[in-house]
């Protein structure tokens, strides 16, 4: 059974999935009935140092135009440009034991593109969650639902890998970033043009 958390709450993935080598990370939405222009979200994941930076520099933010970390520890499999379907929009796949040890966590983000030219932002998004999955026997681990009404932010972070000594764990985070994707990048300390 699924671990269920709410904003701020925390699990330790190694004690729900002993063994666990490597998580999926789903990240999903739907743009609300009202909104008649089509929106195109896009999950990212920012390889993150003790010192909160990324890291091994910009390399270490993987999004649509960069899909792997350098190292190949973290994967995006692809970018969904309608959000069509049901389940997961975008997955980012993570091998835990070959994340180098200086990566401290993980941050995942999903930013609405093009936000400010189109006039979007999160008000016109419902049903946006993130989950982690056993890569080898499917089975979802954890996930958040993330509720609350987000009309001004044009970017969420919406959860973090992060390590505990030698346990990996999960955090749902739930934070908005009126500033976009660029917001969360320069919080990290990505070179964005």
């Amino acid at each position: 059974m699924s671990v269920v958390l709410t904003k701020g709450g925390n699990v330790s993935l190694s004690k729900e999935a002993p063994g666990l080598r490597a998580v999926d990370v789903g990240l999903g939405w739907d743009v609300a009935t009202f909104s008649a222009a089509e929106y195109d979200l896009d999950a990212s994941a920012i390889m993150v140092d003790a010192h909160g930076r990324v890291t091994p520099g910009d390399e270490g933010f993987v999004f649509f135009n960069n899909l792997r970390s350098p190292d190949g520890s973290v994967v995006h499999t692809g970018d969904n440009l309608t959000g069509e379907g049901e389940g997961d929009d975008e997955v980012i796949q993570v091998d835990l034991g070959a994340v180098p040890p200086f990566v401290q966590k993980i941050v995942f983000a999903v930013s609405i593109y093009d936000a400010d030219n189109r006039r979007q932002n999160f008000g016109g998004v419902r049903n946006a969650f993130i989950r982690v999955v056993d890569q080898v026997t499917n089975r979802e681990i954890t996930r958040f639902d993330l509720t609350e009404d987000a009309s001004m932010e044009t970017a969420m972070v919406f959860g973090e890998l992060y390590r505990r000594d030698a346990d990996w764990k999960f955090r749902a985070v739930g934070q908005g970033y009126a500033s976009g994707l660029r917001g969360i990048a320069q919080d990290f300390g990505v070179n964005v043009a």
